[in-house]
């Protein structure tokens, strides 16, 4: 039995909006991203006995969209695994970390609109905030987390607004120990509690995530 002209023109249109339709949730669909490990660089400047070094590893799933209009919005979401704190570093048994801050700069071609932070866990009784300043967002609670503690980071999701061309790129902020990513002040017990001012940077630096705009 042949299908009436109302059925067949109802068929067509719905054709022709999946067609439509298709290029387009490609293109808003996230990019896929699989967990990269960050490996800090970090020196501890302890009195008396001189800088220490210590190497921390942070895993973290970044996403963001593969493309984006000229002008339009994007989110880009980072979601720290869960990790641990050393308990000894250089020998000194530590006792545990505060003051907590991470760098993460507002990408080239974007601007920042406003960020959410959810989840975490084994971070203290004060609740992590995020602040810019510049280009640079910082991540920060004042813990501590004791030496040995597991912790995770909360999973934060950073509102975006595209620039006209080019291409965001998303990367953790640091070059050096004069110029870090990441500080905190490590307490490390040796018959007395020692306070070391701490200085990471990622090294390697990953690009997390690509995305295109046009």
């Amino acid at each position: 039995m042949s299908s009436s002209p109302s059925k067949t023109a109802l068929r067509r249109a719905l054709t022709c909006a999946g067609l439509v339709l298709a290029p387009v949730l490609a293109l808003t669909a996230p990019a896929a991203a699989a967990p990269a490990d960050v490996n800090f660089d970090c020196e501890a400047n302890a009195p008396v006995v001189g800088p220490q070094h210590a190497n921390l590893k942070q895993t973290a799933e970044v996403t963001a969209p593969a493309t984006v209009a000229p002008g339009g919005a994007l989110d880009v979401v980072i979601d720290p695994a869960p990790n641990s704190v050393p308990g000894d570093v250089a020998g000194f048994k530590l006792k545990e970390i505060k003051n907590f801050a991470l760098k993460i700069p507002i990408p080239a071609n974007s601007s920042f609109v406003s960020a959410d932070l959810a989840g975490g866990s084994g971070l203290g009784s004060t609740p992590p905030k995020i602040t810019v300043d510049g280009s640079v967002a910082t991540l920060a609670f004042p813990g501590p987390i004791a030496g040995g503690a597991q912790f995770e980071l909360p999973t934060i999701t950073a509102h975006l607004k595209a620039g006209t061309s080019g291409k965001i790129e998303t990367k953790l902020a640091g070059t050096s120990y004069a110029d870090p990513g990441l500080t905190f002040t490590a307490v490390a017990t040796q018959i007395v509690d020692i306070e070391a001012p701490t200085a990471c940077f990622p090294n390697p630096s990953p690009t997390f995530t690509t995305t295109t705009i046009g």
